[in-house]
């Protein structure tokens, strides 16, 4: 075998290495990917049971159970749609009726989504583009969120 050719293969198997290795660490990110969803995207794609969302909203006003260790259940609406959500550990201080929540989990066969982290919004000023596209849809977006935003009173001054 020459120079060439040696080295020509010697390249080939380097590049399929590689792609061997791209093809190992996709696939095991794909399992670790999640894409936010409202309620009304999950209904609507018909979200298959066990598969592992994260679900943006609002927290139905009235939909607040607590139970036993620590155990809750509410439901995350869009102003559309709602889906209940149970979850047992500390809630986040700023959890409560209308604030914004993500929960993250897997859904059962029942549509409840079985949530192991749960995240109250802080305040306005942080909205994932996500929620705030969906309350627009809905009609639950607020002036005041957009006021609030860091870069807002900015760029009315201006």
């Amino acid at each position: 075998m020459t120079r060439k050719q040696r080295r020509l293969v010697l390249i080939s198997a380097g590049v399929g290495v590689l792609g061997v290795a791209a093809a190992l660490v996709l696939s095991a990110l794909s399992d670790s990917i999640v894409f936010f969803n409202s309620p009304t995207d999950v209904i609507e794609k018909q979200v298959k049971p066990e598969t592992r969302i994260r679900l943006g909203g609002l927290v139905q006003p009235g939909s607040v159970v607590k139970g036993d260790n620590l155990r809750i259940r509410f439901e995350v609406t869009d102003g559309n749609k709602a889906i209940p959500v149970t979850y047992q550990g500390i809630l986040p201080d700023l959890f409560r009726e209308g604030q914004g929540v993500i929960a993250e989990g897997k859904l059962d066969p029942a549509g409840v989504l079985k949530a192991d982290s749960v995240l109250a919004k802080h305040d306005e000023r942080y909205m994932p583009k996500e929620i705030e596209d969906s309350l627009k849809k809905t009609g639950h977006w607020k002036d005041d969120y957009a006021k609030a935003k860091p870069g807002a009173a900015q760029a009315k001054t201006r």
